[in-house]
């Protein structure tokens, strides 16, 4: 997939990776469409970014409303003729400890991260069919297990992770391609109030690259880095005392 003479929608463009990757696509010849709930951050990105592209719009978007998906879309075709790509990158993490329990924040983070997602693959796919296309789709390698004061948010990813995974094979006959991304941590405003230590930890620039060279390659699935990928699959794979063992020394330390 090359990026010139593409119209590609990032949600969650106003920071962290949707933002670098939005700067970074800016120096091909292709059209972007920023979606984002922060209107004052995304403004800021798009001034940036017409310096040296004028072909940028930037559409306020909470993607957990479908009817904002439904206009948002319909700015974005209005302005550059249709959609080719769409990088789903919105996401929230809501950390809960004992006792702190909160259903509306369960709901918030379902809403952003799974459905916000499915909100784009039901207004796209009838779209996508006619001429091909492609989803993006930003879960993380948080996806298998079950960390303590992480529970929505990895509960979300791995929502995300299997979501895409059926839509791939579901959407191949239609030529519509589906890429899960998976990174480990990047730094990001989101990860920035993270008081553990958090290993490997990633400038969002390099992921933004890696992202971005994977899905030119077509891969089916982009995660990174590797030392993080190894340890996601020997948690994976570890048995459950052990793990539970790790995640308490963990919680503990937090």
């Amino acid at each position: 997939m090359k990026f010139q003479d593409k119209v590609i929608i990032i949600t969650g463009a106003s920071s962290g990776i949707g933002a670098e990757l939005a700067r970074q696509l800016s120096k091909y010849d292709c059209k972007l469409a920023l979606l984002a709930r922060r209107e004052s951050l995304l403004s800021q990105l798009q001034d940036e970014i017409k310096q040296h592209n004028n072909n940028v719009v930037s559409i306020k978007c909470d993607v957990s409303n479908r009817q904002d998906v439904i206009a948002a879309i319909k700015k974005a075709i209005n302005a550059f003729g249709k959609i080719d790509i769409a990088i789903l990158n919105a996401g929230v993490n809501i950390r809960t400890r004992i006792g702190e329990f909160d259903s509306l924040a369960a709901k918030e983070t379902f809403n952003v991260n799974v459905v916000g997602m499915m909100h784009f693959f039901e207004e796209l796919i009838p779209k996508f069919r006619n001429y091909g296309g492609m989803f993006i789709g930003i879960s993380s390698l948080a996806d298998g297990r079950g960390f303590p004061l992480s529970g929505l948010y990895c509960s979300s990813k791995a929502a995300v992770t299997l979501f895409l995974e059926s839509q791939r094979i579901e959407l191949k006959p239609l030529n519509i391609k589906v890429i899960t991304v998976k990174p480990g941590f990047i730094k990001t405003p989101m990860t920035d109030p993270n008081k553990f230590k958090m290993p490997f930890l990633m400038d969002v620039k390099k992921a933004a690259k890696i992202i971005l060279k994977g899905i030119e390659k077509e891969k089916r699935t982009i995660q990174f880095p590797w030392q993080t990928v190894l340890g996601a699959k020997l948690l994976r794979i570890m048995p459950d005392p052990l793990f539970e063992m790790i995640a308490e020394k963990h919680r503990r330390s937090t």
